[in-house]
């Protein structure tokens, strides 16, 4: 490891191979990257580890600049470790241009099956030895990163001296089907919350709308379809703390007059393209909804399935009358596999994942009922990606979880709030409020 420099830490890249299969811990192996953060000032000081987990599924780490964000926080405590989960960043990728590597779409999905938090809290058990020298470590989890310190706290306890969890405690027994079912209201109050702030934007988000339907979609510059459904899937963006503000801009700069009439401009596609587009995480895409998986039942892409329920986010209708617009939120739709480039090859592989019946449960309540790792979690009390009601829950069946509920943030609070959050679970955890 060569250590490199950035504004106030001092940084090396570590590199891991793991076996693809836990259970044939001498069959094929995979490559995990991470990378090692400690304060400039505290380069050789005996600190404890905090290993972070990224959101996703399929996020690589977040790449910061010096102590951006909670990192400044925490390296005053740890060495902090910014581990690319499998199959993201620079440990070995997984997406349309790899994957066929493996074979067909059934070779494809038979691999992609090990890449869900089960086997991801088993890549940490494996290089923490080689970490911390066997000392159990801090995870701080934010999103799925949460579920994955949930699976983390049901099968090895040991290995962990703290857990903090940002927006993201999941049900422990939740179906895909009730996971959206309970999405979609939130989703609805957001977008309302949206229009109340900018008014002007439903007018706007109807015309855009009237346009791809005359249109039959329109096919990006980057080659990206944006259909109907595809633009009221922006609503991701309303989620985040800023992305109310985000949508705005977004939406007030769509359309240019041209020789040939009006057109979507340039600078809207190009905007679009890089909000849905999931180039950079395929696996978010073609896992999404395995994350969820139980039991022997299927998801079938019950974001789909389940958005049926709820007719006011149907685009036709509502165009047919004078209600406003609804986007959608943090669900994944076999129509966005016909519309991105960078998932087009892996529709039958996705497929493949919607129909699986052999997942595993992830989470073990009475083991998690009979906690004694310390644990604090923040949940944001409308949170868009993980319901409220069933992050409560959870964190009523974990002996001895703090919970900090705030309206301050979003499910981006980790990011957003500076040092707070990680500032708060850290007080909750130690006793100190």
């Amino acid at each position: 490891m060569t250590p490199y420099r950035q504004p106030g830490v001092v940084l090396a890249d570590r590199h891991f191979t793991v076996p693809l299969d836990h259970d044939r811990p001498g069959g094929e192996t995979i490559e995990l990257f991470a990378r090692e953060v400690v304060a400039s000032d505290q380069t050789g000081a005996e600190l404890p580890w905090l290993v972070y987990l990224e959101g996703g599924p399929g996020c690589a780490a977040r790449r910061f600049v010096g102590g951006q964000a909670w990192l400044g926080r925490a390296v005053r405590d740890y060495r902090v470790l910014l581990l690319d989960q499998r199959g993201t960043g620079r440990s070995t990728p997984a997406g349309r241009q790899t994957l066929p590597l493996r074979g067909g779409p059934q070779e494809q999905a038979d691999y992609l099956t090990r890449f869900r938090a089960d086997s991801i809290v088993r890549d940490c058990e494996l290089i923490r030895p080689q970490v911390t020298g066997g000392a159990p470590w801090t995870v701080l989890g934010q999103s799925f990163g949460g579920f994955c310190a949930t699976h983390y706290l049901s099968t090895v306890p040991d290995g962990l001296d703290t857990v903090l969890v940002t927006g993201g405690l999941p049900s422990l027994d939740a179906h895909a089907d009730d996971v959206y079912r309970a999405a979609y209201p939130r989703i609805e109050r957001k977008v309302a919350a949206h229009y109340a702030r900018y008014p002007q934007d439903v007018e706007r988000a109807r015309r855009i709308a009237v346009h791809l339907v005359e249109h039959d979609g329109v096919t990006l510059s980057g080659g990206y379809r944006l259909t109907v459904e595809a633009f009221q899937s922006l609503g991701i963006l309303l989620g985040t703390g800023d992305g109310s503000h985000r949508l705005h801009y977004l939406l007030e700069n769509a359309f240019v007059r041209t020789p040939q009439g009006t057109a979507l401009s340039d600078a809207f596609q190009e905007d679009v393209q890089a909000a849905l587009s999931y180039a950079a995480r395929p696996l978010y895409a073609v896992l999404h909804e395995a994350i969820y998986t139980q039991d022997a039942r299927p998801t079938g892409w019950a974001a789909e399935r389940v958005r049926a329920e709820f007719p006011q986010f149907d685009a036709e209708k509502t165009l047919a009358s004078d209600a406003p617009l609804l986007f959608t939120g943090e669900s994944v739709h076999p129509w966005a596999f016909d519309c991105d480039p960078a998932l087009r090859p892996l529709r039958e592989t996705a497929e493949l994942l919607a129909q699986r019946t052999d997942f595993t449960p992830l989470y073990a309540p009475e083991r998690l009922a009979a906690n004694e790792v310390p644990v604090a979690a923040a949940i944001y009390h409308d949170d868009m990606y993980v319901d409220t009601a069933h992050s409560l829950h959870t964190a009523r069946t974990i002996r001895g979880l703090r919970t900090w509920v705030t309206d301050e943030y979003e499910h981006d609070g980790v990011r957003a709030s500076g040092e707070h959050v990680v500032n708060r679970l850290l007080a909750l955890v130690r006793d100190e409020i």
